[in-house]
């Protein structure tokens, strides 16, 4: 179809870009701003004065954030976070959803469990019974707690049936004449078709899991067990001055609540802003397909 180059269409995309460039500069410019106040010293931050370019710049943040275990601690706690929760929600999806992608011949309780499905994704039981129900497995101030608490999501059962119900069912008929599988459908037919829709739910996964903080905080019963957003949502810099060598002092007087949480934020944002893009050509096109049906 070739569009006319009209006055009126050509007004249209002038006011789109425009409207794009707004939004793009409305997630951006806070990302920026909190790295520029993680760059600038204590005086400018503290009065106010830091925009969009830091002001006085020093990395004493950055240094003093190498330094701190509890942070590395909280990170490290939080990869692992990602990669556990990551892969057994990855799995937990594929195995629930490839079934309930049949019909109620090939599977006869398929409406039953997509019906507790959906209840589930609507109610749920409270935050008391939840918390009750960890407490009773012995996860409390575990890896596991963390993981598990938050092992299913719904609405990411959904998107994958979907898709999978998309594919075309000759594929599935071939692949039975030739005497396949369940197993082998699901791991060398299914599975490869659906890697736009599973790397959409990976991608929901790991930001899920890297910026959920309430678990952490409910969950656990240590600060030495918290994940990296639970740590930086209670952050204070707890400062002993009685121990401080010189130098150490020296430093302190150069460093602010306000530029070392501003670099701590800005890291904590780093792993998302790397992993989104090699995940976002997939995004499009797997939540599409994956919300067709049912």
């Amino acid at each position: 179809m070739v569009r006319e180059g009209t006055f009126g269409s050509r007004m249209f995309d002038v006011i789109l870009l425009a409207t794009l460039i707004g939004i793009a500069l409305v997630c951006v410019l806070p990302i920026w701003y909190t790295l520029a106040l993680s760059l600038s010293d204590k005086a400018a931050a503290a009065a106010g004065d830091v925009s969009l370019w830091p002001i006085g710049f020093t990395t004493q943040s950055y240094d003093t954030i190498m330094t701190d275990a509890r942070f590395i601690n909280s990170f490290g706690i939080s990869l692992l976070r990602v990669a556990l929760g990551a892969t057994i929600n990855f799995v937990v999806i594929v195995l629930m959803a490839y079934p309930l992608s049949k019909t109620t011949k090939d599977f006869r309780p398929r409406n039953v469990f997509m019906w507790l499905l959906v209840f589930c994704m609507l109610f749920n039981g409270g935050l008391i019974p939840w918390y009750m129900t960890i407490k009773a497995y012995g996860l409390m101030n575990t890896i596991w707690a963390l993981v598990l608490a938050g092992g299913v999501q719904v609405f990411h059962v959904i998107l994958v049936v979907n898709f999978f119900r998309n594919l075309p069912k000759e594929l599935e008929e071939a692949a039975l004449v030739d005497g396949a599988g369940p197993w082998y459908m699901l791991l060398q037919i299914f599975a490869p078709l659906a890697v736009p829709v599973l790397a959409t739910i990976t991608l929901f996964s790991i930001v899920y899991h890297w910026n959920e903080f309430f678990h952490g905080l409910v969950l656990m019963s240590s600060a030495e067990m918290y994940p990296l957003q639970t740590y930086i949502q209670q952050l204070v810099v707890v400062i002993d001055t009685t121990t401080m060598t010189e130098d150490e002092y020296k430093k302190l007087s150069e460093l602010s609540n306000q530029t070392l949480n501003a670099a701590k934020i800005f890291i904590a944002m780093i792993p998302v802003l790397v992993i989104y893009p090699f995940l976002q050509r997939f995004f499009i096109h797997g939540i599409t397909l994956g919300s067709v049906k049912e």
